[in-house]
């Protein structure tokens, strides 16, 4: 699938992986295999980030992807999240996508929704938000089927 038709489709709290296409150098290569490694890999989309235009530069539509959390017990000191555009070259693949009765908890920020928690059911949720304070926090129960709402199809007052 191309970044474009995962931005279309997938919804938010899908497992997406990506590829160069490039088969997976041997363990002794170890740059080769780094390099590999950057453009290969599985993660959660968790943000769409619609294109924006402004009169010095143009920037296009993109979604984010959850790469990750390193730390150690129980803190979290890194979180790895990459960002991809539409425009990019990678191949992408639709892994996993949220089941019925899952519940995505989201933050909202200027117009656009971004994935905190994906919650296999609402006491999980609400347990997890009452530990975890973010602005607008909100549930959200995964529908069968789950409908995509694009940001660039959400109104904005004036």
């Amino acid at each position: 699938m191309s970044a474009q038709l995962i931005y279309d489709t997938a919804p938010l709290g899908s497992l997406i992986r990506y590829s160069n296409g490039e088969p997976r150098p041997p363990e002794r290569f170890t740059r080769k295999l780094k390099a590999w490694n950057n453009d290969n890999g599985i993660g959660r989309l968790i943000e769409r980030t619609p294109e924006e235009i402004r009169p010095t530069y143009r920037s296009p539509a993109s979604f984010c992807l959850h790469l990750g959390n390193y730390g150690s017990q129980g803190i979290v000191a890194i979180v790895v999240r990459r960002h991809y555009s539409i425009e990019s070259s990678l191949r992408f693949e639709l892994a996993e996508t949220p089941t019925a009765g899952m519940v995505r908890v989201l933050s909202s920020f200027n117009g656009r929704d971004e994935l905190r928690y994906l919650a296999p059911h609402l006491a999980v949720a609400e347990e997890w938000m009452a530990r975890n304070r973010y602005s607008n926090l909100r549930a959200e129960i995964v529908a069968d089927p789950d409908p995509v709402i694009l940001p660039s199809s959400i109104g904005r007052a004036a």
